[in-house]
C-alpha cells in the first residue's frame, strides 16, 4: 500500500485480502493466509493498515429487509425551497429511521434519498405527514423500486 498524490495505491496481496473480505467478512484469516501463501499475523498487519488508512471502514450484518417485513424500496427526490435549506432539511431526514440514504445531487433535485418502507400505504405516510413536511422541502418525486437487479461494491 502506496501514497501517491493523496491517492492510495494497493498491492496485489492488499487487493486479494480485500476480495475475500469483500466476498465474506467473517472469512476466517487463517484460510485467506493459506489461500494467500503469507503468514495470518502478516494477514492481520496488513488489516490494520488498511483499516488506518479509511479504505475499510468497519464490517456489519446485512439483514435482509423482506424478512422483517419491509418490501417497498423507493428513491425520492427532493425539491427544496431555497439551497440554505439543505443542512436543515438533511437534519430533520436523519431523525426519520426509514431514511438509508441521503445524497445532495446535481439536476432537478436538490436531494435525493432512498428510503425503506413495509408497504406502500407506509411510503405514502412517510412522504405526506414527514418528508413533505419538513421546512424547505417545496414538493417531492418518487421513484419505487420494482426489484433490485445489482448490488455490489467497487471491484479491487
Amino acid at each position: 500500500m502506496n501514497f501517491t498524490n493523496n491517492t492510495l495505491t494497493l498491492d496485489g496481496i492488499d487487493k486479494e485480502i480485500l476480495r475475500f473480505l469483500m466476498e465474506d467478512a467473517r472469512k476466517p484469516i487463517l484460510e485467506i493466509a493459506r489461500h494467500i501463501g503469507i503468514s495470518g499475523a502478516a494477514i492481520h498487519q496488513r488489516l490494520r493498515k488498511l483499516e488506518s488508512s479509511g479504505i475499510i471502514k468497519g464490517s456489519k450484518f446485512i439483514v435482509d429487509p423482506k424478512v422483517v417485513g419491509y418490501n417497498t424500496m423507493a428513491y425520492v427526490g427532493i425539491f427544496l425551497d431555497k439551497a440554505m435549506s439543505n443542512p436543515k432539511a438533511i437534519k430533520a431526514l436523519k431523525d426519520i429511521p426509514e431514511v438509508l440514504e441521503c445524497h445532495y445531487t446535481t439536476g432537478n433535485w436538490s436531494i435525493l434519498i432512498k428510503v425503506l418502507c413495509r408497504d406502500n400505504a407506509h411510503l405514502m405516510d412517510l412522504l405526506n405527514k414527514k418528508i413533505q413536511q419538513i421546512e424547505g422541502v417545496s414538493r417531492t418525486e418518487t421513484f419505487i423500486s420494482l426489484d433490485q437487479q445489482i448490488d455490489r461494491q467497487i471491484q479491487l
